[in-house]
């Protein structure tokens, strides 16, 4: 098993770096060029910018039983039809059971930014959210390696 991180805009990678050092778990960020991670202790992959680089060299590295750490749900999908357990920056786990309605609810929010409609503004990161994520991750790492927390 190992964590592949949709690196762009994620704000939790030194708590997912964190959290599998604690697990033994490799991690790879992908990224393309405009974004560049530095003072990074894991494998970094940097792809051409283009639309969905990164999201292609993702899903062709991840494999089943991998973990992967994305806010595209489009992505999302295509990871878990290969077998992958996917999470987004908040804690939330993208299940069979949420993923089209999450897909149908993208849609919908496309279409209609097509025809003017701006979109709500987006909330602060706060402390607690990072907290959530934490747990989530290390929730899901426990149900998938059988080990207990390790504090």
């Amino acid at each position: 098993m190992k964590i592949i991180v949709d690196a762009d805009a994620c704000p939790v990678k030194g708590i997912i770096l964190d959290t599998a050092e604690k697990y033994n778990i490799s991690v790879i960020m992908v990224t393309d060029t405009s974004h560049l991670l530095d003072n990074i202790s894991c494998e970094i992959i940097t792809v051409d910018k283009g639309r969905d680089s990164a999201d292609i060299a993702i899903a062709n590295m991840v494999n089943k039983g991998d973990i992967a750490v994305t806010q595209d749900y489009g992505l999302a999908c295509m990871l878990m039809a290969k077998g992958s357990h996917v999470i987004n920056q908040n804690g939330f786990i993208y299940t069979n059971e949420n993923i089209d309605s999450l897909l149908m609810r993208r849609h919908i929010s496309s279409k209609q930014r097509r025809g003017g409609k701006r979109s709500g503004h987006i909330k602060p990161r706060t402390a607690a959210d990072n907290e959530k994520f934490k747990i989530c991750l290390e929730m899901l790492i426990m149900k998938l390696t059988g080990k207990s927390r390790i504090y």
